[in-house]
């Protein structure tokens, strides 16, 4: 199906009403949530057209396919790492990228600090956290978010103001609320104010529960 300019208009404007229904039904303002739109499946008429019509957050996982939408798409627009981050990749996403959301490991932060200090540039990251247990997913175990995140704390060109997690993914998305609850109440423990978690399946039950920033990608794009 074509993704016309009304498509993605109607598909845009039908996501931030469901986000602004599950703001209110938990007694938060809806302009606490950030909408990250996630462009890995679409080419650059697409993310063209949603920035046009007012997006301008941008998730992609994989540098080589997002370098020519970041490098194409004019200010003001911030760029997020959301996928799994190869430390071999790190010069490139230092250069690119504008948030890294998805850090999973303590070599992850230093390779990125590394990259940093060369570029002179300070970088804003979230730690990923594992928070269901599931041995496909990335990101750390919650019991090990203290002394990583001590350590990431440490590294004097990253800005560390978040927690990540994913879902598993079930058809009724209410069994996902504790794993959402889980990442919140870990983010009030060591004072962090961003939580990105929620994505098409499961954003109103991650919005419920706190979520600051919602990766969407499929919602926007059907």
């Amino acid at each position: 199906m074509t993704l016309t300019r009304a498509r993605i208009q109607g598909n845009l404007d039908k996501t931030l009403r469901r986000i602004h229904e599950a703001a209110v039904r938990a007694g938060r303002s809806p302009q606490s949530i950030r909408l990250v739109a996630v462009t890995k499946s679409v080419d650059m008429d697409a993310v063209r057209m949603l920035h046009e019509l007012g997006v301008t957050d941008f998730g992609e996982n994989r540098v080589g396919p997002a370098r020519h939408k970041i490098e194409g798409l004019a200010e003001p627009v911030r760029w997020h790492m959301v996928g799994n981050v190869q430390r071999r990749k790190c010069k490139d996403i230092v250069a690119l990228f504008d948030s890294v959301d998805s850090v999973d490991r303590l070599e992850v932060g230093q390779a990125l600090q590394q990259r940093c200090e060369q570029a002179q540039k300070t970088l804003a990251v979230m730690l990923e956290v594992n928070v269901s247990g599931e041995s496909a997913k990335h990101g750390v175990a919650p019991g090990d978010v203290r002394p990583i995140l001590d350590a990431m704390r440490g590294l004097p060109n990253l800005v560390v103001d978040g927690l990540m997690t994913m879902a598993p993914y079930y058809d009724d998305a209410e069994r996902t609320r504790p794993v959402f609850a889980g990442l919140r109440e870990l983010a009030n423990q060591f004072g962090l104010k961003e939580l990105s978690m929620g994505m098409t399946n499961d954003f109103e039950v991650a919005v419920e529960e706190g979520a600051t920033q919602v990766r969407i990608g499929t919602a926007l794009f059907v």
